[in-house]
């Protein structure tokens, strides 16, 4: 079962890099590179190509959830992408004010691709609690997991049948669900991503992305 977004990435220009001033000249002012160098693990050459591929998409310097959509519905032309773009959204959404920057964007894009084991579980857990709540229901699951289907597309699985969302689910929930409450906690969720090899190896499908 996949634990973790499918992130199309800009495409990195040939050989121009961002200036630091250039970092000035939208209608949004993100923060200084030096900043994001500490915050996240991305050198200071891969923030610059991050950036000038993320103003090339978003002249303002933000995003709203629409043209996140857009972009999103792009890479995946064979399904409907819309219900699994808004749930990632409100994941980098981190600030819960409509628009991602691209602080947000690197941020958790620094998790996803560079972050530890545990950092990268976490970050899952919180793509797949949708309320927020500290919980992740079977109803939660089943939704993230019937928007990733809707995205692939029948064409990535001719022969799916309707239930398999709701069968990921309750093979998910049988396993992780310790004591049996119905909802999966995040003690819960790393405990049993921890101990299934295949999830573990899915931690390093992104290491050499950039």
């Amino acid at each position: 079962m996949p634990l973790f977004p499918s992130l199309p990435l800009p495409p990195p220009p040939t050989d121009s890099v961002v200036e630091d001033g250039e970092l000035s000249t939208v209608c949004y002012r993100p923060e200084g590179l030096d900043q994001l160098l500490q915050q996240t693990k991305f050198t200071r050459r891969e923030l610059q190509i991050l950036y000038r591929g993320f103003k090339n998409e978003c002249p303002s310097g933000v995003v709203d959830e629409e043209t996140f959509k857009l972009i999103y519905s792009q890479f995946f032309p064979q399904g409907d992408s819309s219900t699994y773009a808004h749930f990632l959204f409100e994941a980098f959404d981190t600030h819960k004010n409509g628009s991602v920057s691209f602080e947000d964007f690197v941020t958790g894009l620094s998790i996803i691709l560079r972050g530890s084991v545990t950092e990268k579980l976490n970050w899952a857990f919180n793509l797949y609690d949708l309320n927020k709540d500290g919980f992740i229901t079977k109803e939660e699951m089943t939704d993230i997991m019937s928007s990733i289907y809707d995205m692939m597309g029948t064409s990535t699985y001719p022969c799916m049948q309707n239930d398999a969302p709701k069968e990921h689910v309750d093979i998910f929930f049988q396993k992780m669900d310790k004591n049996k409450d119905g909802v999966v906690t995040i003690e819960e969720f790393l405990e049993s991503c921890q101990k299934d090899e295949n999830i573990m190896q899915s931690m390093h499908l992104f290491d050499n992305v950039i």
